[in-house]
């Protein structure tokens, strides 16, 4: 004798209906800058991107309707859409916070602090991976490498740099975020909401006073290499490993850097094998060999 799905209290479930659509207004907005970015592209499938990044902006996730949007301005289906909206992280698939604070825990940053900094924010916040603050402000994640080993361990806020984080510092910004404070990345332009920074990811410009000029671009660490390459070698500088300054100055004398320099607090030089006499490492290969 058999027994039927239900009888064994298995529920097969109702195929989901289609996804709503946006209202009129949103729509026809929507639709004007969706051909505005899909005219930037000989081939209209290769603005999916940027457009997921447009609808994104408008309910701060990428929602059915959106990717519906999706498929229908570029003659796609909806599973096509999905795939790509699930493959990156940067699409958001649930309700998130104005801001998204990410904390790199790749091998160096994790090393360098990360972990400990990640610990810290979901107990002071008391959220977990990919959850966000009951006051829809803060959404916080661990991320990978962003990049920015130099100045390990790096936090980022809407795709923003905030360098040389230590636990305490990082409560201190969210807690800014959460109260309105204002907030000033390391590098890069001013901070602004998630749902207006996918909107620039989308390609349109920031139109705020003085944005694109404060745009953020790699720091001097992080560009040694490049003047290296160049011959432009410049002369050598010595930092502690956290505060104050060169170590040519007082040890009680706090070292202001330029308006132009951003020191890591890891380029302190650190005695290795071949640099230490009483532990030699033996001949050391030429380049090549």
């Amino acid at each position: 004798m058999t027994t039927s799905s239900s009888e064994r209290g298995v529920s097969l479930g109702m195929p989901e209906l289609p996804a709503p659509g946006y209202p009129d207004d949103v729509r026809a907005r929507l639709e004007a800058d969706a051909r505005e970015i899909i005219a930037r592209y000989p081939d209209s499938r290769s603005a999916l991107l940027p457009l997921l990044h447009l609808v994104q902006s408008e309910e701060g996730y990428v929602t059915r309707t959106g990717m519906q949007f999706c498929a229908d301005v570029l003659g796609l289906t909806t599973a096509e859409v999905t795939a790509v909206a699930t493959f990156y992280t940067m699409y958001r698939r649930k309700p998130s916070g104005d801001y998204q604070v990410g904390v790199c825990t790749n091998t160096l940053c994790a090393v360098m602090g990360g972990d400990a900094i990640f610990e810290a924010l979901q107990e002071h916040l008391g959220v977990g991976n990919g959850e966000t603050t009951d006051d829809g402000k803060v959404t916080l994640e661990h991320i990978e490498c962003n990049a920015a080993c130099d100045y390990a361990p790096v936090v980022m806020v809407n795709w923003e740099f905030f360098d040389n984080q230590t636990p305490a510092s990082v409560k201190r910004l969210v807690d800014d975020l959460r109260a309105g404070r204002p907030v000033v990345p390391t590098r890069g332009a001013p901070l602004c909401t998630f749902k207006e920074t996918a909107r620039i990811l989308a390609g349109f410009p920031d139109e705020r006073e003085g944005a694109t000029e404060a745009g953020g671009s790699a720091g001097p660490a992080s560009l040694v290499g490049l003047r290296l390459a160049r011959g432009e070698a410049a002369p050598a500088r010595v930092v502690h490993p956290r505060e104050g300054g060169p170590y040519d100055e007082p040890r009680d004398t706090v070292h202001e850097p330029s308006p132009t320099e951003h020191l890591s607090s890891h380029d302190a030089p650190q005695d290795t094998s071949a640099s230490d006499p009483s532990h030699p490492s033996g001949p050391v290969a030429k380049e090549g060999e």
